[in-house]
């Protein structure tokens, strides 16, 4: 088994511990109406969309998402929580030490033992989600599972769709498909842009990811026999039948969109193992990103 699956059979558990932890974070997560940014670099600025999407629909307050290069010093911010699972990522590490003085910070990570606990004001720290893998899985979606707790919006019902994600055959025909698209909408935009980014990592495939309205807009054009396209969450009225109509097949989300995310990343070991690729070996690519001074 590869560090990866046994990360991804690990992830409902690790749902349940973090969510009745997730009280005694209370004090580092944002308090509502916080005006809020949250960061991260990778999966974690996806499952920072995700959030970000969570938090302000919920009316907890403006919250926004930014990739960790990419935040924009102009704006003003009552608490910036940064998702960093090495703890160790250059742009996190010195967007935290811009903001010292300035904004309250808090980062979650999963190892403690890093740079970034010195660098935040407050720290989360989910050590029993950290992975040997490069490709994340259970790190992420622990994290946001804590912060849909600390919103209010997580049940163990998530957790069941996991054990069904995990135990339920994938679509038959799917890991034959030569081309990916995921689809999402409002919070699971970001599950669907993390769901491309596995794919791309894990086995090379030809993916790309869109918000599910704006895939009228151009990219259903390249759908043909060959492509999968995956809805995560509630699908637009009439997609599934446009997109059925080019002869590509319609994955519907069945279950709660985190835990179809679990899905894709079955998917993902199931494709590199097709491919005769080791997915704990991605091309190119490092745990953390440290970039020379």
């Amino acid at each position: 088994m590869t560090h990866v699956e046994d990360e991804l059979i690990s992830q409902p558990a690790c749902w349940t511990r973090v969510a009745a932890e997730a009280p005694g974070h209370r004090a580092a997560l944002p308090a509502p109406g916080e005006r809020v940014a949250l960061v991260g670099c990778g999966t974690s600025f996806f499952m920072a969309q995700s959030a970000a999407a969570l938090r302000e629909s919920a009316g907890q307050g403006e919250t926004d998402a930014f990739a960790a290069s990419e935040f924009p010093h102009g704006r003003a911010y009552d608490r910036v929580v940064a998702l960093t699972r090495s703890g160790t990522t250059t742009e996190v590490l010195d967007l935290l030490a811009e903001l010292r003085g300035r904004t309250r910070t808090t980062a979650i990570t999963a190892d403690p033992h890093t740079p970034v606990r010195a660098a935040a004001d407050d720290l989360v720290v989910l050590d029993y989600a950290d992975e040997r893998s490069v490709v994340q899985t259970r790190f992420a979606t622990t994290a946001l599972t804590l912060l849909r707790a600390h919103l209010g919006l997580h049940t163990d019902a998530v957790v069941a769709d996991a054990r069904t994600a995990l135990a339920t055959p994938l679509p038959e025909g799917l890991v034959d498909s030569t081309q990916f698209a995921f689809l999402g909408r409002g919070w699971t935009v970001g599950l669907a842009n993390e769901a491309g980014l596995k794919m791309r990592e894990a086995a090379l495939a030809w993916t790309e990811t869109y918000p599910a309205m704006e895939y009228r807009h151009g990219p259903i054009s390249i759908s043909t026999s060959g492509t999968a396209t995956w809805m995560l969450g509630e699908a637009p009225e009439g997609l599934a039948e446009q997109v059925g109509a080019t002869g590509a097949l319609w994955v519907p989300s069945a279950l709660d969109p985190l835990a179809e995310l679990v899905r894709v990343h079955r998917l993902a070991v199931a494709v590199a193992a097709a491919k005769g690729l080791d997915p704990d070996q991605p091309r190119h690519l490092t745990r953390s990103v440290i970039l020379a001074p």
